[in-house]
């Protein structure tokens, strides 16, 4: 059945013929427009109506404080809650430093030391770690101060390990100025977390790790205590995640532009639900103050390192036992894949898990228990996110054919021994070799030239203007493959150039051995 309109000629209002009709529609649809244009000239939420523009003062003011609780400005309700959780943290370092007169006067890490090596890269103008002062080594005891915040109510609390690192005292300053000793349970060096523990308590505010990761452009508040000047809070946004500033194969780090300063290493950056995103741990600084680059280490890997160090003082590490290197666009092109994907293994360590399960040089392992492989840190994460013992299957590229490889992940080892590599012995005074056209490199069998070895060919000499030169090859590299294919002289490598050209690819691969290590180099192919 069909609606009828409604009759507006029984209405006390009707004025007029039938077209009144729509001039009544024109008039209420005006007056939604008016209605809305009221909502949002006001701020108000969809749920509100214009009646507030002609409430009373006191319905008004209910309103207002609606609006308020419905759109809060500023975070002090949130540092409120979780500012007590944090700590100041005090160190000093005496003996340890003053035993070792042969390690470079300005820093308290040994020269070229990973720690070393990233402070003088984003630390201050000394080259010393945010908060760390104090004079010379060898001269007294240096004075250290950082961050930290309490993770549990009996005192345990999270802060830098290079803040705590070599400590032979430490004490932390509370939120409300009291001061309490604390031993250090355990540090984790290569993600520079360490878990320490506050004496003399119970009842200790703590914060909590967050569960999810952070977006970019999500709010954050950094809380800590920059030169040494107490609980200080800083807020900017989640400036990029999965940061990689060169400090090791687990660099996962958040970057924000909060500001953070020396003595703000090991505090909390929190999210605005008051849980604690990441730990603070870096700066980017020419000039040793804050110019909006910080580097935190998410929650998801302070949850894993804490856990261990709470339960052993240590942290183990799955290993397979591989050097691996990216896949970059030339790679994949020389191997024929579709995706500038997976990690490159450039030499299985011997007698490791991957080499006794038949991993070889030149594969690409593509996933880890189904789990596809971005690139070469993140199999190098994924691997050091399981335990030891561990079975795990990996996919892997194998000359261009996939496989599936089945291991046990042993334990990654704490050092790395260095090996004895004749490569870095004197070769001699090697002959000039044979040129190898279009790559601009002049090589000679390894057998030829004294300390080279037996396998392979010797980089004589690069022209400086090559493409070779552009990748990196230098006098005595040692070429082992060129394409998949053992090399022992300059004749072996123009074959495998000329197939490679033939096949139709742009680039050639290349294992190389440099400096007691291998790698590939994807060499461009010039045409014709």
């Amino acid at each position: 059945m069909t609606e009828r309109p409604t009759d507006l000629s029984s209405l006390p209002s009707y004025r007029g013929p039938r077209r009144s009709l729509f001039s009544a529609r024109r008039i209420a649809l005006m007056a939604s427009v008016v209605a809305g244009l009221g909502v949002a000239a006001y701020g108000l939420s969809p749920q509100h109506t214009p009646s507030d523009l002609f409430a009373s003062p006191a319905q008004a003011q209910v309103n207002n404080e609606v609006r308020k609780v419905q759109q809060p400005i500023g975070f002090a309700d949130i540092v409120e809650r979780v500012k007590p959780s944090v700590i100041s943290v005090k160190v000093n370092i005496g003996e340890k430093l003053a035993k070792d007169d042969s390690s470079n006067e300005d820093s308290p890490f040994p020269p070229g030391s990973p720690m070393e090596r990233f402070f003088r890269r984003f630390g201050g103008q000394d080259g010393l770690p945010p908060g760390m002062r104090g004079g010379p080594r060898g001269r007294g005891i240096v004075t250290g101060q950082g961050s930290g915040f309490f993770i549990s109510a009996d005192g345990y609390a999270v802060t830098n390990n290079h803040v705590v690192d070599g400590a032979d005292k430490v004490e932390v300053t509370t939120d409300d100025g009291k001061t309490h000793s604390a031993k250090v349970i355990g540090t984790d060096p290569r993600t520079d977390l360490a878990l320490i523990k506050v004496e003399g308590g119970s009842n200790f505010p703590f914060a909590k790790l967050s569960d999810s990761k952070p977006r970019i452009g999500d709010w954050v508040l950094a809380v800590g205590n920059p030169f040494g000047l107490g609980g200080t809070v800083t807020a900017g946004i989640v400036s990029a995640s999965g940061r990689d500033i060169g400090n090791g194969p687990y660099d996962d780090f958040i970057q924000i532009d909060a500001p953070v300063n020396k003595g703000n290493s090991g505090g909390p950056a929190f999210d605005v639900s008051g849980e604690v995103m990441g730990v603070n741990t870096a700066i980017y600084s020419p000039s040793g103050g804050s110019v909006g680059i910080a580097f935190s280490i998410p929650a998801a890997t302070v949850k894993s390192v804490v856990a261990q160090l709470k339960d052993k003082g240590t942290v183990s590490r799955g290993w397979i036992g591989v050097q691996i290197q990216p896949v970059t666009s030339d790679i994949a092109d020389s191997l024929g894949m579709k995706k500038a994907e997976g990690a490159l293994v450039a030499e299985p360590q011997a007698n490791g898990p991957a080499a006794k399960a038949g991993i070889e040089s030149g594969d690409v392992i593509t996933s880890v228990n189904g789990e596809p492989v971005k690139d070469a840190r993140e199999l190098a994460r994924t691997i050091g996110g399981l335990a030891p013992g561990n079975a795990v299957k990996l996919n892997v590229l194998h000359k261009g054919t996939e496989k599936t490889v089945n291991l046990t992940l042993g334990q990654l080892p704490n050092t790395v021994e260095a090996k004895a590599d004749n490569d870095n012995g004197d070769r001699g005074s090697p002959s000039r070799g044979t040129d190898v056209p279009k790559l601009g490199l002049t090589v000679a069998p390894a057998n030829s030239v004294a300390g080279a070895g037996k396998d392979g060919v010797v980089v004589t000499e690069v022209d400086p203007k090559s493409a070779a030169a552009e990748r990196g090859f230098k006098e005595g590299d040692v070429i082992l493959e060129v394409a998949g294919k053992n090399v022992a002289s300059a004749g072996d490598v123009r074959d495998a150039i000329t197939s490679a050209r033939n096949d139709n690819k742009n680039s050639v691969l290349m294992r190389i051995k440099s400096g007691g290590s291998s790698r590939f180099v994807a060499v461009p192919l010039a045409k014709g």
